[in-house]
């Protein structure tokens, strides 16, 4: 809805007097955010999405300076959106946050953040010694190019949202990918895993560690990124087109992960299995990361994708170990598990994770219980790949006796089977992919709380 000069004098004075009431009642210093936007439209979905991550930099600033506000409130309105903040901190000392806001974020530019001291008077950016600010357009001071209107509403317009667009995507994929090496790190720290690497120990490994796999994660964040800005930018692409795209992607994030470790494989099935969760937050948006739609969009770009991987397989073109397999024993692996949207993610993992965490235990004791729900259910190829079917589905039964014995096994017990797989030089690598994306789904979900 555009909004009229009246409208727009009608929305200042309620402001100033919502300012006005709350420093009367507060007697604190008063932070007032609003948008800079031009032109007669004041809201949509993009600019209040602008607005969200400014609230997260305030949020981000409050913690900085050691301080929770006394009161939050945040309104809607076709006049634009306004937050209201009332802090037990000196004038001064909050509108040096802001300005940092102002000149080092990517969106500050467009950001109004005035600084109310207790008596109702503003704090000018000069007093903090910075000079006023400056037009989006051609860097001079903006009150001058305001008053000759030396640039049309049109031009201004366009610049907003363009840099509302590039500032809100590269949150949101700078976001993704945090997540999802803090996802990968998570999963490589929880102990203890039974024949996995963990705090503990290598597992049923000799040429990895904790350190190997750190190493492999911080690789693997720029692809992580690629991954998200690629789901963001291909929204009005078939989902299909978008995962040949992640393919090739993945190709080259598994050469830097190589480069990283020395040539261990430590996250071959993660660069896949995250990647595709990435690119659907990506495809999706912020507000939209929730398990279930995340997964369903993963089934959609991976659909067909063991009939095209499989079809004209046979013994002499046969190269990766999840081609021989399916080969041997016609198991189709994280391939089948994808094209169906995780389900073994999606019902069995999380809800343990979930289940783990609201009877109090910690993300580590949560996720060895979530971690063992999978191996109980989960054709891990990785399994048979170091053994044989049979020893797989051995695994399989052990991991769900512990379970039927206890829903979040001791310590003492994972240690046990931990030891007995390790012995013989088995590692649930398969599993343990599919836990890492359990953690990073729960933590989509507590961000967007």
């Amino acid at each position: 809805m555009d909004v009229t000069v009246q409208d727009m004098m009608i929305a200042r004075e309620r402001r100033f007097q919502k300012q006005q009431a709350l420093l009367s009642e507060y007697q604190q210093t008063l932070l007032c955010f609003t948008m800079n936007i031009p032109g007669p439209q004041k809201d949509s979905p993009l600019i209040r999405a602008g607005m969200r991550l400014g609230r997260r930099l305030l949020e981000q600033g409050f913690l900085r300076l050691g301080v929770m506000p006394t009161h939050a409130e945040f309104e809607e309105a076709f006049t634009g959106c306004t937050a209201y903040y009332a802090l037990p901190l000196p004038p001064l000392e909050v509108k040096r946050m802001t300005v940092d806001i102002e000149e080092a974020a990517p969106l500050g530019r467009l950001f109004d953040l005035d600084v109310l001291r207790p008596g109702g008077e503003k704090v000018d950016r000069q007093e903090v010694g910075f000079p006023c600010r400056k037009c989006l357009l051609c860097g001079q001071d903006a009150r001058v190019c305001a008053r000759s209107r030396t640039h049309t509403v049109e031009e201004l317009r366009a610049e907003t949202v363009r840099i509302l667009r590039e500032a809100i995507l590269m949150d949101q994929s700078e976001t993704v990918a945090r997540l999802a090496c803090q996802a990968l790190l998570y999963e490589v720290l929880v102990t203890p895993k039974p024949g996995l690497v963990d705090r503990n120990h290598n597992g049923s490994h000799r040429d990895m560690d904790v350190f190997t796999f750190s190493a492999s994660a911080a690789s693997l964040y720029p692809y992580f990124r690629q991954c998200a800005q690629t789901g963001a930018e291909t929204t009005q692409q078939p989902p299909r087109e978008v995962f040949e795209k992640l393919r090739m992607l993945g190709r080259l994030a598994e050469g830097r992960m190589l480069k990283a470790t020395a040539g261990v494989n430590t996250h071959r099935g993660a660069i896949f299995s995250l990647g595709l969760l990435c690119a659907a937050a990506g495809r999706l948006g912020r507000e939209q990361w929730e398990p279930d739609a995340l997964l369903s969009l993963c089934g959609e770009m991976a659909h067909g994708l063991a009939a095209r991987d499989f079809g004209a397989l046979n013994e002499k073109n046969a190269r990766s170990n999840g081609q021989k397999l399916y080969l041997q024993y016609g198991v189709i692996g994280v391939r089948g598990e994808a094209e169906q949207g995780f389900p073994l993610v999606r019902n069995v993992g999380l809800p343990k994770l979930e289940a783990g965490l609201r009877c109090g235990l910690s993300l580590n004791d949560a996720g060895c219980a979530a971690l063992l729900a999978i191996m109980a259910r989960n054709m891990d190829t990785n399994v048979i790949h170091r053994s044989d079917l049979d020893t797989q589905k051995e695994v399989q039964a052990m991991a769900d006796s512990l379970l039927q014995a206890s829903p979040f096994p001791s310590r003492e017990a994972l240690s046990a089977f931990d030891a007995y797989l390790v012995e013989r030089n088995i590692s649930p690598g398969g599993s343990a992919d599919l836990l890492t994306m359990c953690y990073l789904l729960y933590f989509f979900k507590e961000e967007t709380v």
